[in-house]
């Protein structure tokens, strides 16, 4: 193949997790900037829906396929990112080990398909690694407060091993690694019955149903909108370093606070109601971006707001097609 040809060619994306929320998303913003697309996904929590509209694009492809297991593609790949994952405490309790082996050995395959074919790596890690912080806000250089054998012990302890098992590899195999810390993100394409605070209160309240707090409501979160989170995570993979970057909006608000915007923004009557704190349930989650501001030259743009109510306009067309 000529010079030219090989300089001409689009880049080469895999995206495991591809046909889930975040990697959905991220899907979208490959094909946009202009790279062939490989969205793996065992569609355990996905749903080929949110790739349906890619469906025709010779520059995407999906693949049905746990990454857990052997992993090989023909021809060139540039990036893997590795996004595969259940991602809310629904998912992980009824998955506990699914969770496990996804991040320890979807991690593995999915390195080793990278370091063979010379491409450059990244991990979807999370904000979870920090456990129940005894530091606020949360910088990347803090170690965590992590429950290892508690109900949520095999998402955190999964993503904390796929975060040493991605540093083995950059120092002993020389790959070029990216480890994002992803914090509470929001937006079109979550699941209805996700489980997570957004999807809960939404679905809620459009229903006319009580919003349930877990607690008195004081814990806090920070919430980004996902547009603004796969910007970070594109930009990390084409100039960060190896090490992990937080991305996610410092704006921090009580989970009371929360359930009352989102009443506001429905212009639904629905009531709080309270109910017991689950076991290890963080009491305060909020990123600091100092690293990611000066390394990638990113924060979030999208107000909490304005990311709301596309997100209500994307739950009220959902629910106006499903019964009941």
């Amino acid at each position: 193949m000529s010079n030219s040809k090989i300089r001409s060619r689009k880049p080469v994306s895999i995206v495991t997790g591809g046909a889930g929320f975040l990697g959905s998303h991220l899907v979208d913003l490959l094909l946009e900037r202009g790279h062939q697309v490989v969205a793996m996904d065992n569609l355990v929590t996905g749903n080929v829906e949110n790739i349906a509209h890619h469906a025709g694009n010779p520059n995407f492809r999906f693949i049905q396929q746990d990454v857990t297991e052997y992993l090989f593609l023909d021809g060139p790949v540039d990036y893997v990112w590795h996004f595969a994952s259940p991602a809310s405490p629904v998912d992980y309790a009824k998955l506990p080990i699914q969770t496990l082996k996804v991040g320890s050995l979807g991690t593995h395959k999915t390195l080793g398909l990278a370091r063979l074919k010379g491409a450059k790596f990244l991990l979807a890690s999370t904000s979870e690694v920090y456990g129940d912080p005894l530091v606020h806000p949360q910088s990347e250089d803090y170690w965590g407060n992590v429950n290892p054998i508690g109900p949520r012990g095999c998402y955190d302890e999964a993503k904390r091993f796929a975060e040493a098992l991605t540093m083995a590899y950059h120092r002993t195999h020389r790959l070029q690694t990216r480890i994002v810390r992803i914090f509470n993100t929001y937006g079109p394409r979550m699941r209805l019955n996700d489980g997570r605070v957004a999807p809960s209160f939404l679905e809620q309240a459009l229903r006319g149903e009580a919003l349930t707090v877990y607690g008195d409501g004081s814990q806090t979160r920070s919430f980004c909108y996902v547009s603004d989170l796969v910007e970070g995570v594109y930009r990390l993979m084409m100039g960060g370093d190896p090490y992990p970057v937080n991305i996610g909006n410092p704006e921090e608000m009580t989970i009371l606070q929360f359930a009352r915007k989102i009443i506001e923004l429905t212009g639904s009557e629905s009531p709080v109601v309270f109910r017991d704190l689950p076991v290890d349930d963080p009491k305060k989650r909020r990123p600091d971006i100092a690293r990611a501001r000066k390394l990638l030259q990113w924060e979030p743009v999208v107000g909490l707001e304005e990311g709301l109510r596309k997100t209500v306009e994307w739950f009220r067309e959902r629910l106006g097609r499903r019964p009941g």
